[in-house]
């Protein structure tokens, strides 16, 4: 899968940009505050139709503008896709091949990305709500069906949550509360199931490739760690029962707090490497390692389940690597993956990927080869 052609209207500082890409790797070079990491957002935002940096899509519209449009074409094995994502005030329309998809889990999927930036060093030792993001991102670009039920999810759940605050001043009602809970404990196993499933696959490749960057000194262990007594051996009629056990145990709870405890918006994941959870006990280069080996996984996973490569994206995350990842990194994409790259400086990085690259110069919003 490569990018062959990004326009871009009104887009950050970017008035009006055509840029084409012939090669496998892609740089863009400059001081901080230019203007490249908004070339690599937007290539993101085109596939994922939401921003890596913001949850204010106004953020996205330039400056005195109504809208924001971005235009690319991706090259995939059996055809040629343009895809065009518009921004505005009044919410995001995707176009597949100038087609208006009806819903923007319709659209995502498209274009298959991966994104690894310095913010993603903080996926093992950050917060949970991060590494729920990370699923949801990843799983979404493979799955529409998982899209699908990760939205009515998030509805039931927001309006549950408005009537368990209710409940909390005698307002509201309690069947419906358990009207509610039906609804979301259906469409809570679709995701948990999907989850697990999706932990399962990733692990197998993230042990090989952690176990070669640590040159087979250490073992990686991925898991997912629910919010109830569910497991990854449960099919969906279990899940679902144990969620409804899980309710009963906690619906007291539930009003007295005015907030749902319990689902997969409070489940999370858990790093083990050699028996020592890394999040706690893991040195800073463990920390990097476990998040490097998640993005290299992810790649492969894509591939195993869509036959393409993804389109990978470094945004100044190679200074924030030492030698030896930097370059385990780079071998690893060299001739595979179509990769762009954002840093201030690349004279430090003498590897062959990047003496064979195309090297963008970028200044104040304004980009020369």
């Amino acid at each position: 899968m490569k990018l062959k052609q990004l326009t871009l209207r009104q887009f950050r500082n970017y008035q009006n940009v055509e840029l084409a890409f012939d090669q496998q790797v892609n740089v863009f070079l400059g001081e901080n505050a230019q203007g490249k990491t908004n070339i690599i957002e937007a290539i993101y935002v085109l596939a994922l139709a939401k921003s890596h940096r913001t949850s204010k899509d106004k953020e996205l519209i330039g400056w005195n503008h109504d809208f924001a449009k971005i235009q690319g074409k991706i090259e995939k094995k059996s055809s040629l896709l343009e895809l065009e994502l518009i921004l505005s005030t009044k919410g995001k329309k995707g176009k597949v091949n100038g087609l208006e998809q009806k819903k923007l889990s319709e659209y995502i999927g498209a274009a298959n990305v991966v994104m690894f930036a310095p913010e993603d060093l903080n996926l093992v030792k950050g917060s949970p709500q991060v590494r729920r993001r990370f699923l949801d991102m990843e799983i979404g670009q493979i799955s529409r069906v998982y899209l699908h039920h990760l939205g009515l999810y998030q509805k039931v759940l927001l309006q549950r949550n408005h009537l368990l605050k209710s409940l909390q001043i005698n307002k509201g009602s309690k069947e419906m509360l358990d009207v509610l809970t039906d609804q979301m404990i259906v469409l809570a196993a679709e995701v948990t199931k999907r989850r697990f499933e999706f932990i399962k696959r990733l692990q197998k490749w993230a042990e090989q490739i952690h176990h070669d960057i640590s040159r087979g000194k250490e073992k990686l262990e991925i898991s997912y760690v629910p919010s109830s007594n569910v497991s990854d051996e449960m099919d969906l009629s279990m899940i679902k029962e144990e969620l409804y056990k899980t309710y009963e145990k906690q619906k007291t709870r539930e009003i007295q707090r005015g907030v749902t405890l319990f689902g997969p918006h409070r489940d999370d994941l858990g790093f083990v490497i050699n028996h020592h959870d890394v999040q706690t006990y893991g040195s800073q280069g463990q920390q990097r390692t476990t998040a490097l080996a998640l993005k290299l996984a992810e790649i492969e996973l894509i591939y195993s389940e869509i036959g393409e490569y993804p389109i990978l994206l470094l945004d100044d995350v190679l200074s924030e690597l030492d030698d030896y990842r930097q370059s385990h990194l780079l071998q690893t994409i060299q001739n595979r993956v179509q990769t762009f790259v954002t840093t201030t400086n690349i004279a430090g990085i003498d590897h062959q990927t990047l003496n064979q690259a195309n090297i963008c110069k970028v200044s104040e919003g304004t980009i020369s080869s």
